[in-house]
């Protein structure tokens, strides 16, 4: 995209030169005005480039950065989210500055040439979005409440009490914890609504949209997803297939380092898998992961055959390169010996198969075939490769970590009936549990092991139906119109990805996990502005 207008100027209107090759006439902004699109401000060019580079830095960082386990990590990782929306901000105060009004999907309709005319998105579409930013803010006021409102803060396994809290607001059990829970959501948010607004806009090229596909850049072809979204997904598919193919030579070869590098104090090299200190987080990531790059790749394959090109050459496809990446993505829940990944892998086996079968029901024999090859190849390299490790991890699954778990599971229930309004406060269950062991002998949990059980103990359930909330939106957004076009079935599988992984929590902490919770976000981001296609 070429910027044409300096964003110092303080026109505030877009310009278009004359018919007769005269001086610019100048446009006035209204909710009904004619809008050229080559009159993006340098400066929000710029932003919105910058803001794609940082997202595909902290997609890769994320993924490769050991679990973002550390305190640097952390920081990192929020640092990078605050870079996308201090980016976010630039643009937004460029849109009021200069009342520019940036292409945007479900904003805008083709009239001629390259002139688009804005129309606001449906009543409804604004207003969903709107309670998705007032949830956002409310659960980042409930942290901030309960971090100023503590009634005690934890110190070395004690609890020094505060006489003047409030106790008909939300309030905390351990301050130090509660503000870094609050540090970390904020960022995360921040992260997330930097996220949704990148996608919704618009390149040049795809302001000039027609009905039937959206333009390519590298061609007179179309593709078959929006540019960003496009771009988005191929950074996630070439990323995951690199990191499972790494953790898989590590298993194979049987180091306890992680990546080699790095050793964990805790686990032997069965426990390890890839860059994460517990395989269990790693089965989670890849499950949230395959899902997305299995609907990406059917969407480039039936794209390509919608096409019939005639002077393609075999193999020249993209979707030639994405099946392997599948393939491996596919097997790597089972071969890091995750139990509870395996089986929450085996299920979204069978709902993504569900799902190609009924969005290609009319499809001839060959390419319902065509839709078994993951799963099969898959399958296969799974057993072959991950056998061994699935069976020498089977006893101690079921002899060692289910009686912790049960007594977690026990303890944990008796603290969310202890505190069922405003819970304990976010970030503190792993503190409080020490208060609710029978002895020191017993084990002591940073976790739940249960998501769904730890935010109810933490949040209360006033906090909790808000979270509820919010997910409720991802699910539903896609069926009001106005947003990024996108497939029922690439919805569908998205949808499945998001699902698996919180069927998974119910056992689990995979939210928990920095990594897991961003590639979540991110997923739910395209979630929160899809649309059906018109």
């Amino acid at each position: 995209m070429r910027p044409c207008m300096d964003p110092t100027s303080r026109t505030g209107s877009p310009s278009r030169p004359d018919a007769n090759g005269g001086a610019p006439v100048r446009e006035e902004a209204s909710e009904r005005s004619e809008i050229n699109i080559q009159t993006t401000p340098a400066l929000y060019y710029r932003c919105d480039v910058a803001t794609e580079v940082l997202l595909y830095a902290i997609v890769v960082y994320s993924a490769w950065a050991f679990g973002v386990a550390s305190d640097s990590s952390i920081l990192t990782m929020n640092f990078g989210c605050l870079g996308l929306g201090a980016l976010w901000g630039v643009k937004l105060w460029i849109r009021w500055r200069w009342g520019y009004r940036p292409p945007r999907w479900g904003e805008e309709v083709p009239v001629r040439g390259k002139t688009t005319l804005f129309r606001p998105p449906t009543r409804l579409a604004r207003w969903m979005t709107r309670a998705l930013a007032a949830l956002t803010i409310f659960v980042l006021l409930y942290c901030f409440v309960a971090a100023v409102n503590a009634r005690a803060t934890f110190v070395r396994r004690a609890q020094v009490f505060n006489p003047s809290f409030v106790s008909w607001l939300p309030h905390s059990y351990s301050a130090g914890a509660t503000w870094l829970a609050f540090r970390n959501y904020l960022c995360l948010a921040v992260g997330f609504w930097a996220i949704r607004d990148w996608l919704l806009g618009k390149n040049e090229r795809e302001a000039t949209y027609e009905q039937g596909g959206f333009l390519d850049p590298l061609g007179s072809d179309r593709l078959p997803l929006p540019e960003r979204l496009y771009r988005l997904f191929w950074v996630l598919c070439a990323n995951g297939t690199l990191l499972a193919v790494v953790s898989i030579v590590q298993r194979v070869e049987g180091t306890d380092r992680l990546l080699w590098l790095v050793k964990p104090t805790y686990g032997t090299a069965e426990f390890h898998f890839g860059p994460f200190g517990y395989r269990g987080n790693a089965a989670q990531y890849f499950n949230l992961l395959w899902p997305v790059s299995l609907a990406f790749w059917w969407t480039l394959y039936r794209h390509s055959r919608a096409l019939r090109r005639a002077d393609a050459r075999v193999g020249a496809e993209p979707h030639i390169v994405l099946l392997p990446c599948v393939l491996v993505q596919v097997a790597c829940p089972v071969i890091s010996a995750s139990h509870g990944g395996a089986v929450v892998a085996a299920v979204l086996a069978v709902g993504a198969l569900g799902i190609l079968m009924a969005a290609n029901w009319k499809a001839p024999p060959a390419v319902r075939t065509v839709m078994m090859v993951p799963f099969l190849a898959g399958l296969t390299l799974a057993v072959i490769l991950g056998r061994n490790q699935f069976d020498q991890g089977l006893t101690n699954a079921f002899m060692d970590d289910l009686g912790d778990r049960v007594e977690i599971y026990q303890n944990a229930a008796q603290m969310a009936v202890d505190h069922p309004v405003f819970g304990m406060g976010p970030g503190t269950f792993g503190d409080m549990y020490l208060l609710y062991r029978s002895s020191e002998r017993n084990v002591w949990a940073v976790f739940a092991h249960n998501d769904w059980l730890e935010t109810l103990i933490t949040f209360g359930w006033v906090g909790f139906s808000a979270v509820l909330l919010m997910l409720a939106h991802v699910f539903v957004r896609w069926w009001v119109r106005d947003g990024l076009p996108c497939r029922w079935d690439l919805m569908a599988m998205i949808w499945l990805a998001l699902g698996g992984v919180l069927f998974h929590a119910r056992f689990d902490f995979p939210l928990q996990t920095y990594p897991l919770l961003f590639l979540f976000l991110l997923l739910s981001s395209v979630a929160c502005c899809a649309a059906r296609e018109r």
